[in-house]
């Protein structure tokens, strides 16, 4: 047989091989899937396009054990009536959901009772269809929504859902911004990323408030998520937030400095120096050289007078027409006083993360931190542009408080483990501030602080005993007792404090005034 007629039989075996038998890998038919911990999004390939022939897309999707898994269908369209070769089964160790397909009546949500379930679709020859679009949750959710429900979808005034992980990159529109709310059309778990309320990695609850459209939606890009220019429009929505948002760029104790900064032949500063770095001024950026005799990375770093809650970003290149600079991707960097330089991670993969910049040397770009950065000092540090580095910037947060601090310091702890460079000398005169070690358990630091607030109690009582013995001495009595004992204790359990977390007695007045004076001192 000659190679012409054997590849003609080769064709011809494709051709009429069953269906079965010509379907790809289980996951070639897999689209768009994000996944976390208890919440996740998942697509069928192509999707909202048509769906592949001859396909599987074959995924397991748990939560944690002791938990039930919450499913919710987007958008299931399988161009099958008979569910043969086209169509969607969940399966678990007990029981079977599905097949679906065509028109036939599905689900919106299914409560499953087990944590765990096997997510089949499938697909023959077909012409038309978008495949399926699905959503889950563990049963702590059961507020559940998909990536594809909108704030026109309801009428109340105000209601809480969560969003699972996973919406940023789901087709639709949004119009609008954090300020002015979005247009009533908007994707809302899209928009709630764009805004900061929630991260794409890790979905959680939204807050919402509808209130009286207003006639144009200005538009920006945040968070990777563009939002676009809208009209006029009946309802607007806006979400609820820790009120943590305020600029911290414009306070007076707030300084800024960077890596680069041009010289006149006299030593003189000149333009592009980098306190014309704040995004509220109207001259030039701050810019740095060509970069082609510097082997280090460059960097503007603002100095905020003390730690602070850090909550988002504002960028933009050049704003000066005439100078087409500005930045596309960077790095975050933070530290406090006394402490090495840390690289911001991404929370699902621990990795150094990379921010979505400029894509032109005007228009604002907003990046917000979840969790927060816990620092005074922060470095944007430049890793892709256009012509040359130019920035202008706007910090958002606000000051720490005893009634966030605890929270504070669990969320970021993820995030303080990173790479370090060696600090740099030159930046201010370094004043001591405790810093709990990375890893720190905070259990373990907690455990002797009960037991030492049971001891400083023990010793209250015995002065109280002694006081009523001698009286007239001034040794013997309560307030010197407690004199003594704090000058012991108190630097001992320094290194074990740190001014992140508080510690209050509901029944110990005194003792209260007391701690508060030694965390006051530990955090100076």
């Amino acid at each position: 047989m000659g190679p012409g007629a054997r590849r003609l039989l080769a064709v011809l075996l494709v051709v009429c091989a069953p269906a079965r038998l010509r379907a790809g890998e289980p996951g070639d038919g897999c689209g768009h899937i994000v996944t976390y911990q208890d919440s996740g999004t998942m697509t069928s390939k192509n999707y909202p396009g048509t769906y592949p022939n001859h396909t599987v897309c074959e995924k397991t999707l748990r939560v944690p054990k002791g938990k039930t898994l919450i499913l919710r269908l987007g958008d299931l369209d399988i161009e099958s009536q008979t569910c043969a070769s086209d169509y969607l089964l969940f399966t678990s160790n007990s029981d079977q959901y599905g097949p679906y397909c065509g028109s036939m009546a599905v689900p919106k949500e299914l409560l499953l009772n087990t944590n765990e379930v096997t997510v089949r679709f499938a697909s023959g020859s077909h012409i038309s269809g978008r495949g399926f679009l699905l959503t889950y949750a563990s049963s702590d959710h059961p507020d559940l929504i998909t990536c594809l429900e909108r704030a026109n979808h309801y009428l109340k005034t105000e209601y809480s859902k969560f969003c699972p992980a996973g919406c940023r990159d789901i087709a639709g529109d949004i119009s609008g911004n954090l300020v002015d709310g979005y247009r009533d059309t908007s994707l809302l778990c899209k928009a709630a990323i764009h805004a900061g309320i929630i991260a794409d990695e890790l979905g959680g609850q939204i807050s919402v408030l509808q209130r009286k459209g207003i006639s144009r939606y200005e538009g920006i890009l945040a968070n990777g998520v563009l939002s676009r220019d809208g009209s006029l429009s009946d309802k607007r929505f806006l979400f609820t937030s820790n009120g943590c948002s305020r600029s911290l760029s414009l306070e007076p104790d707030t300084q800024i400095r960077a890596s680069w900064q041009w010289v006149s032949e006299m030593g003189e500063q000149i333009h592009w120096s980098p306190d014309q770095a704040q995004l509220q001024d109207q001259d030039l950026s701050w810019a740095a050289g060509d970069g082609k005799n510097r082997k280090q990375r460059e960097w503007l770093e603002t100095d905020l007078g003390e730690k602070k809650k850090i909550t988002g970003i504002m960028t933009t290149g050049s704003t000066q027409s005439n100078f087409n600079f500005y930045v596309k991707s960077f790095v975050m960097k933070f530290k406090n006083n006394n402490s090495k330089w840390r690289s911001y991670k991404g929370i699902a993969n621990n990795k150094e993360k990379v921010f979505q910049g400029n894509s032109n040397f005007r228009d604002p770009v907003r990046n917000n931190f979840i969790p927060p950065i816990v620092a005074r000092y922060i470095r944007v540090v430049p890793q892709t542009w256009h012509q040359r580095i130019a920035l202008n910037v706007e910090l958002f947060g606000c000051q720490i408080t005893q009634g966030n601090d605890s929270l504070v310091l669990n969320k970021t702890s993820p995030n303080t483990v990173g790479s370090s460079e060696r600090e740099d000398e030159t930046i201010t005169k370094s004043i001591p501030s405790a810093e709990i070690p990375t890893g720190i358990n905070v259990t373990a630091v907690a455990l002797p602080l009960v037991l030492f607030g049971l001891l400083v109690a023990g010793m209250g009582i015995f002065a109280a005993l002694r006081k009523k013995k001698k009286k007239g001495n001034p040794y013997g009595s309560a307030k010197a007792q407690k004199t003594d004992c704090w000058k012991q204790i108190k630097y001992p359990f320094a290194r074990h404090q740190s001014a992140e977390f508080t510690i209050s007695y509901d029944h110990e007045k005194e003792m209260t005034q007391k701690l508060d004076l030694i965390t006051s001192d530990m955090a100076g």
